[in-house]
């Protein structure tokens, strides 16, 4: 630890396993003093080189020469945490990156805590914790579509929408609060009815925020999607289908899928966790008892039900009493086999429902079955693609937006103390701020860092 208490951390910052190079991280005061103890190579010595500067040569361990390497100098505040930092690229491969790594942690640097680069680029400024989660959430997209997200918010378009709303937030707050020096009777209406109008337009923009969530949720998360039907109706079929591969074993044997199988895909860059479930009906088999039971568990759990039909066969009122339990607005009607036969009473009994007609064994229907999945899901084609707030977010705006509201019925009321409402909206602003970071705390820090994987 040098005099200012800042200690150097170190870690590996590529994935295990073998591959061409291999990267150890090194940030913090005593970067380049550590780089001139274990790297040689051609004259200047690493902390005599400019920044932006890279060299050949090898790292030295306790046991001899530890890897050839290229070693990258950072000085700050040109790196990515703001501190003087270096890279050493090595090969590829656990063993090489831990000889490097160990050579470094000897010569005065700590392993790095997860996250705990990232953490070091929020404190110093470089980015706010909603870039910091943008971060993480590019490490972890699944489609080209998330990372893409990703990247937007990274580039801080989310932050700017945070600190716009809560620039606006504080000019109103400071707009009523001019007013506590005047007597009640002084109190200018159109000041008040300003603020009202402000506090009007600042709610609409949090609902169009709020609006985000469905997306980002499926962009971050994935959504969960149940296909379920008595069996023998082609749920296997219609997972295979979708997935374009032979993944569920196929035939006309009732009970044949006994247990959840789960696959993921992408539905128009949005990732989609598929899950075949067993047939709903009365069973003896104990094991196949239990796959229902899990069925019926999933149901629950579900972003969105398909719920799957024959279509070829007469209408069975035990579908009727499934239907019943499940929830509507999260539930899709899947008439297969139409390809056979279509029954014109199935069409009587989902007529209040969300219905696709398809055959999975041709794979006729599928494209307006993805398209129908995206609109429930919350997906709408017309709006434009933009950043997505998190859970995270979610619950800050929601906690914000009471107070907002709360705030504008205190105005409403000419009895009502105008402090008060400015008190709420101070409330929204602490609540707000600690959504990119103007305001926070250790325990929150360490929440949102510790999803990180080490050396990022």
């Amino acid at each position: 630890m040098t005099e200012s208490g800042i200690e150097t951390i170190a870690a590996i910052a590529t994935a295990p396993g073998e591959g061409a190079v291999a990267i150890v991280k090194v940030s913090g005061p005593e970067s380049l003093a550590i780089a001139d103890r274990i790297f040689r190579g051609k004259s200047p010595l690493p902390s005599l080189r400019p920044g932006g500067s890279f060299v050949h040569g090898l790292i030295e361990g306790q046991e001899g020469v530890a890897d050839e390497v290229i070693l990258l100098i950072y000085r700050a505040p040109h790196s990515y945490t703001r501190e003087d930092a270096i890279e050493i690229q090595g090969h590829g491969g656990a063993a090489a990156a831990k000889r490097i790594l160990r050579s470094v942690l000897a010569s005065g640097a700590r392993m790095a805590e997860p996250g705990e680069f990232t953490k070091r680029a929020f404190l110093s400024g470089r980015i706010d914790l909603v870039q910091a989660e943008a971060v993480l959430d590019l490490i972890r997209a699944r489609t080209d579509r998330a990372a893409q997200s990703a990247l937007e918010q990274l580039r801080g378009s989310l932050s700017e929408a945070f600190n716009a709303l809560y620039d606006k937030i504080l000019t109103a707050c400071g707009d009523i609060e001019s007013t506590l020096d005047f007597s009640e009777d002084e109190i200018p209406a159109t000041l008040i009815n300003d603020v009202t109008e402000k506090l009007k337009d600042i709610g609409a923009e949090f609902k169009t925020l709020l609006q985000s969530w469905d997306e980002g949720h499926i962009l971050r998360d994935g959504a969960s999607v149940v296909i379920a039907g008595r069996p023998n109706v082609g749920k296997s079929t219609l997972l295979n289908a979708l997935l374009g591969k032979e993944r569920a074993i196929v035939t006309p044997i009732a009970g044949t899928t006994r247990d959840t199988i789960e696959e993921q895909l992408a539905i128009d860059g949005y990732p989609v966790r598929i899950i075949d479930t067993a047939g709903l009906r009365e069973s003896s088999c104990l094991i196949e008892q239990d796959g229902i039971r899990r069925t019926k568990t999933m149901l629950t759990q579900s972003d969105l039900t398909l719920y799957m039909i024959d279509g070829s066969l007469p209408h069975n009122q035990k579908d009727d009493v499934i239907l019943t339990t499940l929830q509507k607005h999260k539930t899709i009607v899947v008439v297969n086999k139409i390809d056979i036969q279509t029954n014109d009473t199935i069409k009587t009994l989902a007529s209040d429902w969300s219905v696709r007609y398809i055959s999975a064994f041709r794979s006729e229907g599928l494209e307006g079955l993805k398209k129908c999945i995206m609109q429930h899901l919350g997906i709408r084609e017309e709006v434009p693609h933009q950043s997505t707030i998190s859970e995270r977010h979610r619950y800050l705006l929601v906690s914000a937006h009471k107070d907002i509201v709360e705030s504008s019925k205190i105005l409403a009321d000419s009895n009502a103390d105008p402090a008060l409402a400015a008190s709420r909206l101070r409330m929204a602003l602490e609540t707000l701020g600690s959504v990119t970071g103007r305001i926070y705390h250790e325990e929150l820090l360490n929440n949102i860092f510790s999803r990180f994987c080490i050396g990022k």
